[in-house]
């Protein structure tokens, strides 16, 4: 069986994220990081790193959730404003959030999103 194209692996990997599914997100993700050109791993990774860090903030482990969205932020940082038809910029902002939450030891009441606007560029 042929593996799925890289846009729809794409696609898949952010709705799973999403809709908080982020173990499985961050297995799609890594399906397409695997086959992504050298441009593309570090953006990818970062989504990987995301989608972990918030896997780990569900299962409660703050510790685990800090250390893989601080490797996000590094990662994305350098696909800022815009990359992959994602709001980059935005993302950052709301992982700093969200990461400043979770060392305060406050509650998460939403994720970042990683939504692709209707006629955006996507990635593949």
């Amino acid at each position: 069986m042929d593996p799925p194209p890289p846009r729809d692996l794409y696609r898949r990997g952010l709705d799973l994220y999403n809709r908080g599914l982020f173990f499985e997100s961050h297995e799609a993700l890594e399906e397409l990081w695997r086959a992504a050109p050298p441009s593309e791993r570090l953006f990818l990774q970062s989504l990987i790193h995301f989608a972990v860090a918030f896997h780990h903030h569900q299962r409660k482990n703050p510790t685990g959730a800090a250390r893989q969205l601080r490797k996000a932020l590094r990662k994305l940082a350098g696909y800022l404003p815009a990359h992959g038809g994602l709001n980059t910029a935005a993302l950052y902002r709301e992982g700093q959030a969200a990461l400043g939450s979770i060392l305060q030891g406050r509650p998460l009441h939403t994720y970042p999103a990683l939504q692709v606007p209707p006629g955006a560029a996507a990635l593949f």
